[in-house]
């Protein structure tokens, strides 16, 4: 049996040249399936929790196609690559709706860096303490799902020396997460950071992965990896969330898999130390992606992020061939081969391409994948 995965996708819209227009209220308004976030330039598109990839890929595209089919009503308009605001706009707050006191806080407190595009990964649990042991684990492992995903090295028409810009500017709130030991401490995490209004509400928890759930903190039924720059490719995202799966169900199968557990680093300060090593790969990998050289938890040892990849990729190969996936996770090697599309803008970048260029072509080439996509594996749109 798989497990169940769903996605929150957000995503930018504007006009073919790469110029960001926000038109979530009219979507929302009229498409159902969206929901506004607070700045009005992206919206969010959440799939049905589903075991077989065939069906998510399904789930993945047949919205899009769907919402580019309301935008051409609209205008001249399209969806945008990329999960920063690549070619302008990032001097001002467009607020979706300017009644909610939720979304006045965030304007005020943190402006544009919280104005990007990702994708949420939810993967479903039934085991509360197993779900709490796989964000453990996921959070010291998230680093190498950003740098399989980045997408953001531009800021308003200039490469910012970043291949994840989103990750490097976006506020991680609270500022400092631990390692939940269990159920119950996280629950009392929580509480005492609702108590000193660290955390405004529940939902207000930014960090690379969380346990998630309809009544947070105490009923908890899903992980919710939140590192992931926005991946445009339906067939890449399905294989970085067989990458997760899999690693996932190497877990279930093996129960000391588990930072706290089998960490060699020193005992009375591990937890801690966990913690800062996992910060510390955030930021490098929000620099260099796939290059980036990191720490790995079991020992401290460097190790580049694409080797930290191939090795836990060879090690779960097994599973999910065995689970029938494994043609859904084959296509991370064509990641590793060509790079992530971070690292593809910059090289093309490199030779004097534009940013405006870079994002034009990848306006047309998304629009194309997708149209493909919709012939190939859905039922035609209701005209």
């Amino acid at each position: 049996m798989l497990l169940c995965k769903g996605f929150e996708v957000e995503m930018y819209t504007g006009k073919p040249d790469g110029t960001i227009v926000g038109l979530s209220d009219r979507i929302v308004r009229d498409l159902q399936g969206f929901v506004r976030e607070p700045d009005s330039r992206n919206v969010e598109y959440t799939t049905a929790p589903l075991c077989c990839y065939e069906r998510l890929l399904c789930a993945l595209v047949r919205p899009r196609v769907q919402l580019r089919h309301y935008l051409k009503t609209q205008g001249d308009y399209t969806l945008i690559p990329g999960s920063t605001l690549s070619l302008e706009g990032s001097d001002r707050f467009y607020r979706s709706d300017p009644q909610n006191p939720y979304h006045d806080y965030i304007e005020k407190t943190y402006g544009t860096k919280v104005v990007t595009a990702s994708i949420h990964i939810n993967v479903g649990f039934e085991d509360t303490e197993k779900l709490i042991q796989a964000c453990r684990l996921i959070r010291l492992e998230a680093p190498l799902y950003l740098a399989l995903s980045a997408s953001s090295p531009f800021i308003d028409g200039k490469a910012t020396g970043y291949h994840s810009t989103r990750w490097a500017v976006f506020p991680q709130t609270p500022s400092y997460v631990p390692l939940f030991e269990d159920h119950a401490h996280h629950i009392r995490w929580v509480n005492q950071q609702l108590d000193q209004k660290t955390m405004q509400n529940v939902r207000h928890l930014w960090l690379s992965v969380r346990p998630n759930g309809d009544h947070r903190p105490y009923n908890l039924n899903r992980l919710e990896l939140r590192i992931c720059d926005l991946i445009v490719d339906p067939i890449a995202l399905l294989a970085v969330t067989a990458l997760l799966e899999a690693r996932l169900t190497q877990m279930l199968l093996t129960p000391d898999l588990d930072p706290l557990q089998q960490s060699q680093l020193p005992a009375h300060t591990r937890a801690e130390d966990l913690v800062a090593i996992a910060y510390a790969n955030e930021q490098a990998v929000a620099r260099k992606s796939l290059a980036a050289e990191l720490r790995h938890w079991q020992d401290g040892r460097p190790i580049i992020a694409e080797d930290w990849i191939k090795d836990i990729y060879h090690q779960v190969y097994p599973l999910a061939k065995a689970k029938g996936f494994s043609c859904f996770l084959s296509p991370v090697q064509k990641i590793l081969r060509e790079g992530n599309t971070a690292q593809k803008w910059l090289r093309e970048y490199e030779k004097g391409v534009s940013p405006t260029d870079l994002i034009t072509q990848g306006i047309q080439k998304m629009e194309g994948e997708e149209a493909e996509l919709e012939d190939k594996l859905c039922q035609p749109l209701a005209v």
